[in-house]
């Protein structure tokens, strides 16, 4: 089993702020903006306050960035992927939790053979929010951290320009006209239940604890405390100089961080997921 961190969600350049955990201890990835998908962030359910993502994000900030800012509306549209909350959107019979990706990203993990039985484990740019007296979303002080939010194990792999495409599949943003015949295009389907675990779920999201926490406290959210089981371990966009005295320090570029196959490692992941997630 191979464990990939899986960078997504809001960045500085689209998104512009941090996604969310809320006081409840629930954590909301926010999907980036993109105007050529269909997705809207109206159509997509926050279950920590049971109401749509373009409600919830109005609280926070009336624009989002692309690149430059723009406003928010309710016909503004997102990469909902990965795609691993059963809440979020309504489902078609066969659904399970899948996962797109194309171009460089995906010959990264094309390179590494990442297929049958590996486990995505997906992190991003988070902070701990609150609701003021006015009824705003704020943040808590400081630039955020990097959190560990969700999972994926792989059943299949689907090349959407040669595959079967089942239909259930057909809402997702990679299977749009403008990816669909890429060569390299391709979508992650979840196991139904994990293999080391036949009740819990092949995907799913966290909670939120301290374990998830991968920003080392009081540095910039690059400069991880990654657990020294990691240190003689290849990781792809990596290298021995990313271990410095006292942090790991991150890649800043790169989305699909590979982990060589380890036990140590693979053990990790699996505690990790069974304290934090729902069956």
């Amino acid at each position: 089993m191979k464990i990939i961190l899986s960078r997504k969600g809001f960045d500085s350049s689209y998104g512009g702020y941090p996604s969310m955990i809320f006081e409840n201890g629930i954590m909301q990835m926010l999907p980036i903006p993109n105007a050529k998908d269909s997705i809207k962030y109206a159509d997509v359910l926050c279950p920590a306050e049971n109401k749509n993502l373009y409600e919830v994000m109005k609280r926070v900030n009336p624009k989002i960035r692309c690149k430059t800012w723009i406003e928010l509306s309710q016909e503004s549209t997102c990469h909902l992927d990965p795609d691993i909350d059963y809440r979020s959107i309504k489902r078609e019979k066969g659904w399970r939790g899948c996962f797109g990706q194309g171009a460089a990203a995906q010959s990264v993990l094309k390179n590494n053979m990442i297929g049958e039985g590996d486990l995505f484990i997906f992190f991003g740019w988070f902070n701990k929010c609150y609701t003021s007296n006015n009824g705003l979303l704020k943040f808590d002080k400081g630039d955020g951290m990097h959190v560990l939010y969700g999972y994926l194990q792989v059943d299949s792999v689907i090349y959407t320009a040669k595959d079967e495409i089942p239909s259930w599949l057909m809402y997702h943003p990679h299977v749009s006209e403008r990816h669909i015949l890429k060569e390299n295009n391709c979508i992650y389907i979840a196991k139904e239940f994990c293999t080391w675990n036949s009740k819990r779920r092949g995907y799913g999201v966290f909670n939120y604890s301290d374990q998830l926490r991968l920003t080392k406290v009081g540095e910039s959210r690059s400069k991880w405390d990654l657990p020294k089981i990691f240190r003689n371990v290849d990781i792809t966009y990596h290298s021995k100089d990313s271990w410095k005295d006292d942090y790991f320090q991150s890649a800043h570029r790169g989305q699909e961080f590979v982990v060589n196959e380890n036990d140590e490692i693979k053990n990790w992941a699996i505690k990790l997921i069974e304290a934090n997630s729902e069956v």
